[in-house]
């Protein structure tokens, strides 16, 4: 086995198509893992994504010294006519990158497209947008890592390749007989995730699929072909978890050599206080949002109300989303039926075809707005009117505050209340979507009556956007919204990892998640006592849905019934267990694959 110094000598090149470019949740892998490699590779490592744009990313700034290997293949490369660029990613570790732009070698996909199929038996005929970028990027890669392999004379190089979009370059450098170490890992095969979409029983019939007709059922199977090529023909292959490891056997046509479980950086460390307070904070942003949502119809008492949310692509059944509803309908019965004085308010967020915000929810916000400023500028009328009273009255006794705001004021807080009150239900989703008939979730709350009538002890929020700054109905970040609520919900069926349960236990919010999802099995397979850390993991690989319907709803209702009390203390919990996903911990994973490829098994 290679020793430290012999591991961190070769080159390492690392590409992935989210590099500089936030798509999904390989842009979270790659960009907060850098700082363990850059910290232990230096100068030997680089990173290389595709430029999809005309302009540079923000996060991206170009331009260093061009002595290193990298910088010299980089130049060598500009003489022969591409157009690359050479920078370092404005993120922690700032690592070396390279980007290049797809679109300088279209006029070459012709003969890429002749070479795949002579060299590699894959025929991409009418390639969509996405695979054109894909086999130019592809092209460009293989380029540069030959480019940099002939400066190299023969020293080591690592190319490590993330997904089917970039794994083209390994079968080349097979072909070639280049001397550059592969290194190839699948995140989520791609005919897996259309598989599972499409069939409820995908794990039970896995061994049975015939990958060839699948693939051309769905259309992908130029795509599926790339993927089997970098899986077959790389030194090390590599996935994410042990549920994707048996989908990769099946489908792809090869065990992987090993698991590397995805990571993410902590911050060091936030004191217990600091976790509350910032808890606080965010959920009275949240709070404000509820009351100028729901309060215009109705009330109900914040302070006996949790926020559950979940997240994340609409991927209706693979994402859970349907049991996800069939668990909330369950719950909203049982709580009703109990008469309980809880109230849970859900939030979907996820990202969906809209028009616009819906009127009627952006003008209760806008109100709701208006009344804070107004009852502000009364605060400031008393504040300043009481001061001058205490100053100058000998009476010890409170003045009548009534009499300290102007008559303008008063009229003006009447007639706002007065135009924010409603008669109508509080909106069950925000935005106008595009397909509002054909909308699973908003159907699914639609035939099953759960629309936030009065009765209700689950408040619906169906935000099909992400949560931004810029959003006039929260004005938080995404982070910033995940530690203002309670608990989240991901009890995916088909989740080869699973970033959204895993930032929650970063930012101390439990978390309910999965048998079927990696981050689930994972923290099943290495650890104990789960639910008394803030990990709850449905069973779904050997329950039905209606079983597992009946779990889910049962880890809710027993949530609710906790006092506040005992959701801080779980809170403190979930946030100290988090280390044991940090990437000081599981970079380790990345350098035990790069010292298995070395060693040429």
């Amino acid at each position: 086995m290679p020793d430290k110094t012999s591991l961190y000598a070769p080159l390492l090149v690392e590409t992935a198509w989210e590099v500089c470019n936030q798509v999904g949740g390989i842009y979270t892998v790659v960009r907060s893992k850098a700082p363990e490699i850059v910290d232990k590779w230096a100068g030997n490592y680089c990173m290389v994504g595709p430029l999809l744009h005309s302009k540079l990313p923000a996060e991206f700034e170009e331009g260093f010294d061009y002595d290193d290997a990298f910088g010299q293949a980089v130049l060598e490369m500009r003489k022969l006519g591409f157009e690359i660029h050479y920078g370092r990613w404005l993120t922690d570790g700032k690592p070396k990158v390279v980007l290049m732009p797809p679109t300088q070698v279209y006029d070459k996909l012709k003969d890429i497209r002749t070479t795949l199929l002579h060299d590699h038996k894959i025929n991409i005929f009418n390639p969509d947008d996405l695979l054109q970028q894909v086999i130019a990027f592809g092209y460009l890669v293989t380029q540069f890592l030959t480019t940099l392999e002939q400066l190299q004379k023969g020293n080591p190089i690592i190319a490590h390749f993330h997904e089917w979009m970039t794994g083209m370059p390994i079968g080349a450098i097979k072909k070639e007989g280049l001397r550059i170490k592969t290194v190839f890992t699948t995140h989520a095969t791609l005919l897996g995730r259309y598989i599972a979409g499409n069939d409820d029983n995908f794990y039970r019939n896995l061994s049975n699929y015939d990958w060839l007709q699948m693939a051309q059922k769905f259309y992908i199977e130029p795509q599926t072909r790339l993927e089997r090529m970098a899986a077959n023909d790389c030194d090390t292959f590599t996935t994410v978890s042990d549920i994707t490891g048996k989908e990769c056997e099946f489908l792809l046509g090869r065990k992987p050599d090993m698991i590397l479980p995805n990571g993410i950086s902590l911050p060091r460390f936030l004191a217990t206080h600091e976790l509350q307070n910032l808890h606080g904070q965010f959920r009275n942003k949240i709070d404000e949002f509820v009351m100028s949502h729901f309060f215009h119809s109705y009330t109900f008492d914040l302070d006996k109300t949790v926020y559950f949310f979940t997240s994340g692509r609409y991927e209706y059944h693979n994402k859970g989303y349907d049991l996800t509803l069939e668990a909330l309908k369950r719950l909203n019965d049982r709580m009703k039926k109990e008469n309980t004085d809880k109230t849970v308010v859900m939030f979907f967020i996820t990202k969906r075809p809209f028009e616009t915000i819906n009127p009627l929810v952006l003008h209760a916000r806008a109100a709701m707005d208006d009344i804070r400023s107004t009852c502000e500028e009364m605060l400031k009328q008393i504040r300043e009117k009481l001061f001058k009273a205490a100053a100058t009255n000998v009476d010890p006794n409170v003045p009548e505050l009534n009499d300290f705001i102007d008559d303008y004021w008063k009229f003006r807080y009447r007639k706002q209340i007065q135009s924010w009150k409603s008669d109508f239900w509080p909106i069950v989703v925000t935005h106008n979507l595009k397909n509002d008939a054909g909308d699973e979730i908003l159907g699914y709350l639609r035939s099953h009556d759960l629309i936030n009538k009065p009765g209700d002890k689950v408040k619906m929020v169906y935000h099909p956007d992400f949560v931004a700054a810029t959003s006039p109905l929260f004005g938080m970040e995404y982070p910033q919204f995940v530690r203002g609520c309670h608990l989240g919900l991901f009890p995916s069926y088909y989740e080869p990892w699973g970033y959204t349960p895993l930032e929650c236990v970063a930012r101390g919010v439990p978390a309910i998640t999965s048998d079927l999802s990696g981050f689930g099995n994972y923290c099943q397979t290495k650890f104990r006592n789960l639910d008394e850390k803030g990990i709850y993991i449905v069973k779904r690989k050997t329950k039905t849905f209606d079983e597992s319907a009946d779990e889910l709803c049962e880890m809710m209702y027993n949530f609710v019934q906790l006092s506040r009390r005992e959701r801080i203390i779980l809170r403190n919990t979930v946030e100290s267990y988090a280390e044991n996903f940090d990437w000081s911990n599981l970079a380790s994973n990345y350098e035990k694959a790069y010292q298995l490829v070395l060693q040429g098994k």
